[in-house]
């Protein structure tokens, strides 16, 4: 993984522990074993814990995680206690709806989040920001970033803020959309924000930069705008992908009349980003984000890798399937929603497979990303335009591992909620829907013969909204035929195939 080609210099530092929020997020999930491999104990603190069980470093003694929102100022600084430097790597991204909402929210985290690291005796903060000019030009999205600064420091306690444009590697949020872009469209209309210039960086560098920060006291309280050695257009950056990607030269035609608005959903269409995420990000592509001090080179002086270079590596991973944490786990993990009260309707179905629990499971992680749905593709792929055109994740969102699932991971639309090795696997649908969709499958092994048959049940419960979602359920029922008694038909077999495999004599691999 990149962590294990790290290389930060074991400083003589105490024995504090060092306080990450956003561990379960994209770049949190990847500072902190780069902070043990520093020799630093972490603190994590996460809002949904069970995201991080199957992170290897999640079971280091050194790692301590608390559970619980940042908004709970005095849980927050209870389990602050004791560090003396924090990391806040916690921003919306304009999930939650309208800027003012998302902008809102930060602000009083960030607030919240400097209250309860005051009261902790928390002597320095470290925070992810963006880059790009100060103005009225500012996009609303990087307006926001700059609030959520001010708020950190409106204790008193020091704040050091690395501000980067846009971030490359496997998983990325940035990386996602250069990859979909180039790899759907060798013809693309775009806005002119394709001729916009920006100062890419590669994960790995803004990790070394978070925690070199620790080890010189002279970052304390200074705003270090950090970026790769290319200053070039977004158009390059896509032709740069594109021939990382082994595909030929894209034609890109800039159109003036293409609005942030219509851009986020023509990047929602295309791209695995809703176009809730991408509205924002489109706004911002109109900044020039490039360094314009020299703070990085006198504080955090050292080789960077390039475009091509951080573009590459991120390929590789992808690739090879060492994909270390994604975007889109990210956010707010919902359990099983409340079904008591109003009308909720289920469809059963069961099916006795010959093989062991464990080779159930396994086909059963298999569903979603390039996989598929064991069933019907074409009604899943159908099914996944329909929610991408109304603003819906849709099925591009894929999976990090083809075979491995995490808590919180994203599966194409569906979310996972509910996990138990062996038992059962809980999806939560996350597409348009006109009510609330829960997908789970429970694993019963035979009572006289659990070492070679189970049983399979497979549930869709729906919550209507409405009359609408009443008419919804009803409308997908007679497809629920087809799709589903294929589904369980295709993972009886795969498993079957599993337990084959392997007995007598062969061990499959992880058994």
């Amino acid at each position: 993984m990149e962590h294990e080609e790290f290389n930060q210099s074991h400083a003589h530092h105490d024995s504090a522990p060092v306080f990450v929020t956003g561990a379960t997020g994209y770049v949190g999930g990847r500072l902190v074993p780069r902070l043990l491999d520093a020799g630093y104990a972490v603190r994590c603190y996460a809002r949904s814990p069970r995201k991080l069980d199957t992170r290897t470093w999640s079971v280091d003694p050194r790692v301590r995680v608390c559970p619980g929102d940042v908004n709970d100022v005095q849980a927050l600084a209870d389990a602050m206690r004791g560090c003396r430097v924090a990391y806040y790597l916690i921003h919306s991204m304009g999930g939650a709806g309208k800027h003012a909402d998302f902008a809102r929210q930060d602000r009083e985290l960030a607030e919240a989040f400097a209250r309860a690291a005051s009261q902790a005796g928390v002597e320095r903060i470290i925070y992810l920001g963006g880059l790009g000019g100060a103005g009225e030009d500012l996009s609303e999205h990087l307006a926001s970033r700059r609030e959520v600064e001010s708020a950190l420091g409106v204790t008193g306690i020091p704040v050091t803020v690395l501000r980067a444009a846009v971030i490359i590697g496997s998983g990325s949020v940035s990386f996602e959309i250069l990859r979909y872009l180039t790899e759907r469209l060798p013809v693309m209309t775009t806005p002119r924000w394709v001729r916009t210039e920006c100062q890419p960086i590669a994960i790995r560098d803004v990790l070394t930069d978070l925690v070199a920060c620790l080890e010189k006291p002279e970052t304390t309280g200074q705003v270090i705008e950090i970026g790769g050695p290319d200053v070039l257009p977004y158009a390059e950056m896509m032709q740069i992908t594109a021939a990382e990607l082994g595909l030929r030269r894209r034609i890109i035609i800039p159109l003036p009349v293409l609005t942030p608005k219509l851009s986020s959903l023509w990047i929602g269409l295309v791209t695995p980003v809703t176009p809730a995420i991408a509205r924002p990000l489109a706004e911002g592509l109109r900044n020039r984000v490039v360094v314009t001090t020299d703070a990085m080179d006198r504080l955090l002086p050292r080789e960077r890798l390039g475009t091509r270079e951080a573009v590459r590596l991120a390929v590789s991973r992808t690739n090879a399937r060492e994909i270390e944490t994604v975007w889109s786990s990210a956010g707010v993990v919902p359990g099983d929603p409340d079904w008591a009260g109003g009308t909720s309707y289920q469809d059963e179905r069961s099916v006795v497979i010959d093989a062991p629990a464990d080779a159930v499971y396994r086909a059963i992680c298999r569903i979603g990303g390039g996989h598929g749905w064991y069933a019907a593709q074409w009604l899943w792929r159908v099914r996944g335009w329909m929610d991408k055109a109304v603003g819906g994740p849709g099925l591009r969102r894929g999976r990090r591992h083809p075979e491995q699932v995490a808590f919180g991971e994203a599966l194409d639309f569906w979310r996972v909620v509910g996990l138990e090795r062996d038992r059962l696997l809980a999806l939560r649908a996350e597409m348009k829907l006109p009510g609330e969709a829960m997908l789970t499958f429970r694993i019963r092994p035979d009572e006289q013969r659990p070492e070679a048959r189970c049983d399979l049940t497979m549930s869709a419960r729906f919550r209507p909204k409405g009359l609408l979602g009443i008419l919804y359920w009803y409308s997908v029922l007679p497809l629920h035929h087809i799709v589903f008694r294929g589904m369980l038909g295709g993972i009886r077999r795969t498993a079957e195939k599993i337990h084959h495999e392997r007995s007598p004599g062969i061990h499959a691999e992880g058994a």
